[in-house]
């Protein structure tokens, strides 16, 4: 099946610069782009769909997320890290297996209609919730997450390992390559040292990307300084964990010399602004990142610490707060911001396939309807996507040349039925 997009405005990628297109075309065939230009390509198409007052854009991948956390929403408001965790997890012991998929396929209409293609997910229960990604045709990079475990429990029977083990056998590509089944620690904080030692080792010789955790907060930094003499940055980096390509949530608190371990490394951090914020964890040193050439993703959080998964309120927050506090308005370029929320996020999940609008790419595309008081006039379209667009101007979602939602509808996913599995979860967890 192939697809001519007519009269768009792109936001296409030439020789790594972002490119704004008038008038355009932009062509997919099968799973990739086929063709981007201003004249008409001469290669027929199966369909054509007019894009006049519409932007071109490519799909946005959120790098961190807790998505089934969404039944939790509301819950601890204004409360601290640590305090809030110790609100959530003792509802989420309780969660069933049709609660994580009710409470995943809940975040994945959320995110598709906002433009979400690709998103990295860290949770339980990935065994069951993986199908979700078949049926509604997202693609996402999802965790078995590790943690627990102490000097007396028996590490190749250890529960977390197990799953996270079968997990990755079972469903790692998956789904022609949507599904990739990445490693995950929680945080340092949260797992037992020699378990730590022992999974670091594991999953070096297995392959594949991993998930963490890091110095989230000021607190979570000392105290890990405290006990072991290191960052937690400089823990994981003794213990092996970023000889596999990582990415790493938050790093509010990363020193200097922990930059350079994610450099050294090719870590990737993930700026989650909205959620640093709310938690009152801080502002994360995104630009000292940049200033020293490190590549960094942005994400939302869990929805029960954001409190959604939009990602056009996480670009907006990641491009304004940090020229605030650095009190320099030229610091978070709208092309940058662009680039952490597409690209960036992609090459962490590993899709080098995907995240940029160009011929060969995956035809993961988001169209935004411009015809709407707030983005009139567009003097700046990378600027006019930052600061003016919101989640609710996607009128298309397409991934890999599939449209999955187009002007309010979703043509891969039953949303009533969802609702109504997800009403019952809720009845039964609170």
């Amino acid at each position: 099946m192939s697809i001519l997009f007519k009269n768009a405005k792109i936001i296409a990628t030439e020789k790594d610069r972002l490119k704004v297109l008038e008038n355009a075309y932009l062509g997919v065939d099968g799973k990739c782009i086929k063709y981007i230009g201003t004249e008409r390509p001469r290669t027929d198409y199966d369909s054509e769909k007019d894009m006049y007052g519409k932007l071109l854009m490519p799909g946005l991948v959120n790098c961190h997320a807790h998505s089934a956390m969404n039944l939790l929403k509301g819950l601890g408001n204004d409360l601290p890290l640590m305090e809030w965790l110790h609100t959530v997890w003792p509802i989420e012991d309780r969660m069933r297996d049709e609660d994580f998929t009710s409470g995943m396929e809940m975040v994945i209409l959320e995110m598709l209609a906002g433009g979400t293609t690709s998103f990295s997910d860290m949770y339980w229960r990935p065994i069951i919730t993986q199908k979700c990604i078949g049926e509604s045709g997202i693609k996402a990079d999802l965790t078995r997450v590790m943690m627990g475990g102490s000097p007396d429990a028996d590490y190749l029977t250890y529960p977390n390992r197990v799953e996270a083990l079968e997990f990755f056998r079972q469903c790692d590509g998956a789904f022609e390559g949507r599904l990739h089944a990445d490693w995950s620690v929680h945080a340092e904080y949260t797992i037992d040292e020699g378990f730590a030692a022992k999974w670091a080792e594991e999953i070096q010789t297995l392959g594949g990307r991993l998930h963490i955790h890091l110095s989230e907060t000021k607190s979570e930094h000392e105290q890990c300084i405290a006990k072991y003499g290191v960052t937690p940055a400089r823990w994981f980096y003794e213990k092996g964990f970023f000889n596999v390509p990582t990415y790493a949530a938050h790093c509010v608190w990363a020193t200097e010399e922990d930059m350079d371990l994610f450099l050294e490394k090719g870590v990737t951090p993930v700026h989650n602004p909205t959620s640093n914020l709310k938690l009152g964890s801080g502002f994360a040193p995104v630009q000292r990142m940049l200033d020293k050439g490190i590549r960094v993703a942005l994400g939302t959080d869990g929805s029960a610490s954001n409190n959604n998964v939009n990602m056009f309120e996480e670009m907006h927050l990641a491009s304004v707060i940090h020229n605030g506090y650095l009190n320099d308005p030229t610091l978070m370029k709208p092309e940058t911001i662009i680039k952490m929320a597409t690209v960036n996020g992609a090459l962490a999940q590993g899709r080098p396939d995907t995240g940029s609008i160009e011929v060969g790419k995956k035809a993961d595309i988001i169209a935004l309807n411009l015809d709407a008081p707030h983005l009139v006039p567009d003097h700046d379209t990378l600027a006019l996507v930052v600061y003016s667009a919101q989640a609710s101007d996607v009128c298309m979602t397409m991934v890999d040349g599939k449209i999955l939602y187009e002007n309010g509808e979703y043509l891969t996913m039953d949303r009533e039925r969802i609702f109504r599995e997800y009403n019952k979860s809720m009845g039964y967890l609170f």
